[in-house]
């Protein structure tokens, strides 16, 4: 699980390093895993309905004699604090285990892209 203190150290970088304005919405990329595309798909059409965007359901690279898994990367333009985004890491870690996913693999984030015209 992703500690509290982790994500308070995760926006200090992000002041320090690239200095996005993390008071404003930013597009959030949530990950799962699983061994069964199958269950994955149906976490998506879950995750749809509840406003994110499916980005890609993927085979992940195994290692030699390690089993074939599958990530989901969802993705929803949001504005969050450390707090409001531990709230949401509880949220989707609960969401994977009643899905029956093998896992809730965290989050990334990036600013949010202006369409072009």
């Amino acid at each position: 699980m992703i500690e509290f203190e982790a994500l308070e150290e995760m926006f200090q970088n992000i002041a320090n390093g690239p200095g996005w304005k993390m008071d404003g919405p930013m597009l959030w990329g949530y990950f799962f895993t699983d061994e069964s595309p199958e269950r994955l798909e149906l976490a998506a059409g879950e995750l749809q309905r509840a406003g994110y965007r499916v980005v890609d359901l993927f085979e992940a690279d195994a290692e030699d004699g390690e089993d074939a898994y599958f990530y989901l990367h969802v993705e929803r333009e949001e504005i969050h604090s450390p707090q409001s985004l531990h709230e949401r890491n509880t949220a989707l870690y609960a969401f994977a285990d009643q899905q029956g996913l093998a896992s809730y693999d965290g989050m990334d984030v990036g600013p949010v892209q202006a369409s072009p015209r």
